[in-house]
């Protein structure tokens, strides 16, 4: 049985990462922003580089983290105001950099860091460009920080989903034309579900995988990649 933090385990994604791990026999320590759709373990705001310090030390020993922590927001940049730009960042890039920095800092025998960027890092599409700009902060972050801890053991990398269906998305995704649209553009022909993730993570999270550092594996239907036939 392994140990694990899941930072953000109220998101959608987070909440499935959290079922598996535990289906699987694990213990898991669990954060969130507040109690109002779990009750987790420490209340955390997981851009307080001294905050997420404790919680790390408040887990134990840890086998492996996850951070499930971001934001959505659609608007060309021109739109974007200084706020709602660093709100995105904060969410995503600066979530995952504390995560990292912990890390590095209380697991000391080695163990895995997933991080989540998103498909939006490896392809273009309009009106991303502040989730593209720390999703894509997270791909580096992720190749940066492999390099760095492997010689702790410590293994880093991410997975890069396309559009999943979770609350965080539901805008999109409860809106028919435009589900449409994004089923299209995902080779596949459907959108993700918080399952696809979360076995993701959960696999780079396996110390039966330890022979994995410094990889973003795309969980995306194609969308990042692969440019389908139109289906009729």
């Amino acid at each position: 049985m392994a140990h694990y933090l899941v930072i953000a385990a109220s998101s959608g994604i987070g909440q499935v990462t959290v079922e598996l791990l535990v289906l699987a026999g694990h213990s898991v320590f669990t954060t969130a922003r507040d109690n109002s759709k779990i009750t987790p373990d420490a209340i955390l705001d997981a851009t307080d580089f001294d905050a997420v310090d404790s919680i790390f030390q408040q887990a134990g020993e840890l086998d492996g983290v996850v951070n499930c922590s971001g934001s959505l927001m659609l608007k060309s940049a021109h739109l974007t105001s200084k706020e709602q730009y660093q709100s995105v960042i904060d969410a995503s890039l600066t979530t995952a950099f504390a995560t990292v920095r912990a890390a590095g800092k209380h697991m000391n025998k080695g163990g895995s860091v997933v991080l989540i960027s998103s498909a939006a890092a490896m392809a273009g599409f309009a009106s991303h460009e502040a989730i593209a700009a720390a999703k894509a902060g997270i791909v580096g972050l992720t190749l940066s920080a492999s390099a760095t801890y492997a010689s702790s053991n410590i293994r880093v990398n991410a997975v890069a989903p396309g559009l999943t269906q979770t609350p965080l998305t539901a805008a999109l995704t409860s809106n028919e034309a435009a589900r449409k649209y994004s089923e299209a553009m995902h080779a596949l022909g459907r959108l993700g579900k918080p399952e696809d993730v979360a076995r993701a993570i959960v696999f780079l999270l396996d110390p039966a995988n330890d022979w994995i550092t410094g990889q973003v594996l795309a969980v995306d239907g194609g969308l990042s990649s692969v440019r389908p036939k139109l289906r009729s």
